[in-house]
């Protein structure tokens, strides 16, 4: 069995009892109850990445294009603590980075908006943009180079992301949004310079499980690298070919879901049912 068919195995799987397992995203023919869905999804995302530590201060955003409202996205409202939110926290923006709906607290960071809605708009594939200031992604990212294919793991992002060569202080202005979208293309993820990691996926679980993942490569290789220039050497890099195989069993929107999925039911299990109000 090919790799791609490995996945879509899966997804096609039936429990002993007839009855579909839960492999595949949940489809809705109601965008109403698709956005009440998908805003506990979007609740629990926050959660999974304060438990990673990737909620230093109030930076970093995720944002979730509204079923209802394409044009339209929900994210975190500012200053409010990852770890405790709530689907009726979230708030909702506009094309116009106006806040239409959400939660009491109303306030929108506007570096988020203006990543965000660039990305949004150039991806009409993508569901759902993360960004933060995770330690090793904001190592990293200081290096100025993108990500080696030096594991199983990180070939899930093989020929898929770009690399952001700029940094010019603080996304505050429609421009910088817009030449970090141009710089991630058509790719889920992206190294930007002295700022960090962003993943985008057309799920919200797809798109954590990039960021985590993509964190956790970083990671690896500040250590490998380390240890190879400690002995005078390099670190082995996997060949093209190689590469391109693992990519597609774990390169895929659905392997990307399917691999988030024990983080989200645990914390889906941890929050109760608070996450969902």
């Amino acid at each position: 069995m090919a790799p791609a068919e490995i996945v879509d195995a899966l997804a096609e799987k039936i429990n002993d009892n007839g009855t579909e397992a839960s492999f595949k995203p949940p489809t809705f023919d109601d965008p109403y109850k698709a956005r009440e869905f998908l805003k506990g999804r979007l609740a629990l995302a926050f959660r999974i990445f304060a438990k990673h530590g990737f909620d230093e201060g109030v930076a970093g955003h995720i944002t979730l294009r509204d079923p209802v409202d394409p044009t339209s996205f929900w994210l975190n409202p500012f200053g409010v603590a990852w770890n405790t939110l709530k689907a009726s926290d979230l708030i909702l923006v506009d094309k116009n980075a106006k806040v239409i709906d959400g939660g009491p607290i109303r306030l929108m960071n506007t570096a988020a908006f203006m990543i965000h809605h660039a990305v949004h708009s150039a991806r009409p594939d993508v569901n759902c943009v993360a960004h933060s200031h995770s330690i090793y992604g904001r190592a990293f990212s200081s290096l100025g180079r993108n990500i080696d294919m030096i594991s199983q793991d990180a070939c899930a992002f093989y020929n898929d992301i770009s690399y952001y060569a700029a940094f010019r202080g603080i996304v505050l202005d429609k421009e910088e949004g817009l030449a970090i979208a141009a710089a991630l293309g058509q790719k889920k993820a992206a190294v930007l310079l002295n700022h960090g990691l962003l993943t985008c996926a057309q799920s919200i679980e797809a798109t954590v499980y990039w960021f985590v993942s993509l964190e956790s490569a970083c990671r690896a290789q500040l250590l490998a690298d380390a240890a190879a220039g400690g002995r005078g050497g390099e670190t082995i890099k996997i060949d093209d070919k190689d590469a391109a195989y693992t990519y597609q069993s774990t390169g895929s929107e659905l392997a990307g879901w399917f691999s988030a999925k024990p983080a989200f039911d645990s914390m889906a299990r941890e929050s109760s049912a608070s996450y969902k109000l």
